[in-house]
């Protein structure tokens, strides 16, 4: 019998349905003022509403969508921000590796 291993990342957490809960995402963004539709704006590369309501709220994102978002957020801070700026890592922002 072959035994699956365990992944050491504190990340990687198998949920039923991909419901991960409310993401640091979503405080940040409280925090700073800012509105999906800003995220949304800033971005480089397309992010859409839908993808940014499902990474606050914690549906399951691919990796690749999780990274877009977290480009974006970067850019919209960088955007609304004139003093010191703020740049959030991955970590960060989700709880979760979006494989």
């Amino acid at each position: 019998m072959i035994e699956k291993q365990k992944s050491s990342l504190p990340l990687e957490r198998a949920v039923a349905g991909g419901e991960y809960g409310l993401q640091p995402l979503d405080t940040y963004m409280t925090e700073h003022g800012l509105s999906n539709t800003d995220v949304v704006e800033a971005a480089s590369t397309p992010v859409t509403h839908k993808m940014l309501n499902k990474a606050r709220r914690g549906r399951r994102l691919s990796r690749k969508v999780q990274t877009k978002v977290l480009d974006a957020l970067n850019a919209a801070l960088a955007r609304k921000s004139t003093e010191e700026t703020i740049c959030y890592r991955f970590n960060d922002i989700f709880t979760y590796d979006g494989r």
